[in-house]
């Protein structure tokens, strides 16, 4: 063999190593928009955080999307619309892009939230108006909707607005914010719903946001008008919830104001718990979760992190190594990356939305 043809092999070799050692991995994001009626579709960079916007997108909604979920295949988003009492079903390609599949299904008054099983075989609507929750089966070939909760479950509390599903998929949880309470509900095979024992229960005032740690243990709720998180340990069996010691946990309080908290988020391993303020100068403040009792301890270290103007959500991308804040009067994405030994957040991005982000959701 010649010695250009040796070298040949080798620049050859070492370009294939490099590129191995990248590693550029890329997700999928999807945002709502409400002002202008839309969920906006990017392709999200791992390594870097950045966002870059799929041909076609900003694609319509209905009026007002509040949330959006995706199927655990990846084939199917939906995206509830408060202001026509609708979901839209959209198909989703290769590329990341959407397809509205017509007709839209009917929901009850002002569905706020959104809530799929692990499995991807029923999906639930928290209505914030008819305060009920409806359920629907997913055909798992063409991802529509089939109303099997006739009539709707009701919240026994005023105003849902945000809910969860624990990952065990048992169990299901909203947070009525006009009656200071979240109700817990049993999820049986057939998504039927039974409620949890002693709900609905107290929290803080105008809770907004409910997260469930992996191991669905602990479940922290954000007191938008406290300005307070509270903590709960989840029975395994039942669901019941039993409050944290020490609970509710003060934010960013003053003895003069209350600064108040939007969202919060567990990181992927269980030991990291991150708040929201909802503020013109927005921060996320990070604190070690106790393994045991669940109680948020010492502030991570640098925390509060800057965010932009009225942070409304936290959520985390499917690798557990990235946060996104989405702020609503900057009309942005701030995009972290988590330090996984000490939970400090670095921001890498910073992605503008051109109108105020309602709800994210990351796939891959």
């Amino acid at each position: 063999m010649s010695m250009r043809a040796r070298l040949a092999i080798i620049i050859l070799a070492s370009l294939m190593v490099l590129v191995a050692c990248s590693g550029s991995t890329h997700q999928f994001a999807y945002i709502t928009t409400p002002f202008n009626n839309g969920i906006s579709a990017y392709r999200l960079d791992t390594n870097t955080g950045s966002f870059s916007q799929v041909l076609g997108s900003p694609y319509q909604t209905g009026i007002s999307p509040t949330a959006v979920v995706i199927h655990p295949t990846g084939k199917f988003a939906y995206v509830s619309n408060a202001g026509e009492n609708t979901i839209s079903l959209y198909k989703i390609g290769s590329t990341g892009a959407l397809t509205e599949v017509m007709p839209r299904t009917n929901t009850d008054q002002q569905p706020a939230a959104l809530m799929m099983d692990p499995g991807g075989a029923f999906l639930f609507a928290a209505n914030s108006f008819s305060n009920t929750i409806t359920v629907y089966s997913i055909t798992a070939s063409s991802g529509a909707l089939k109303l099997i909760s006739t009539p709707s479950y009701p919240t026994s509390g005023f105003t849902p607005v945000r809910g969860t599903i624990a990952p065990s998929g048992k169990f299901l949880y909203v947070a009525n914010s006009n009656s200071a309470s979240i109700s817990g509900f049993a999820v049986s095979s057939t998504g039927a719903l039974t409620a949890v024992p002693n709900s609905p229960i107290p929290v803080g005032n105008g809770p907004n946001w409910i997260a469930i740690d992996n191991s669905n243990k602990f479940l922290y709720v954000a007191n938008l008008e406290d300005g307070t998180v509270s903590g709960f340990t989840i029975d395994s069996g039942t669901g019941a919830l039993a409050p944290m010691g020490g609970s509710p946990f003060g934010v960013a309080n003053t003895s003069t104001a209350i600064v108040p908290v939007s969202s919060v988020v567990v990181d992927a391993s269980g030991k990291y718990v991150y708040v929201t303020t909802l503020t013109t100068s927005s921060s996320v403040y990070g604190y070690t979760i106790d393994g045991t009792s669940g109680v948020p301890t010492a502030a991570i270290t640098g925390s509060p992190f800057a965010a932009g103007g009225t942070a409304g959500f936290i959520v985390s991308d499917t690798t557990g190594k990235l946060l996104f804040v989405g702020n609503q009067t900057s009309n942005t994405i701030s995009g972290y990356k988590t330090t996984p030994s000490t939970g400090v957040l670095t921001l890498i991005s910073t992605t503008s939305t051109g109108t105020a982000p309602t709800a994210m959701v990351v796939i891959k």
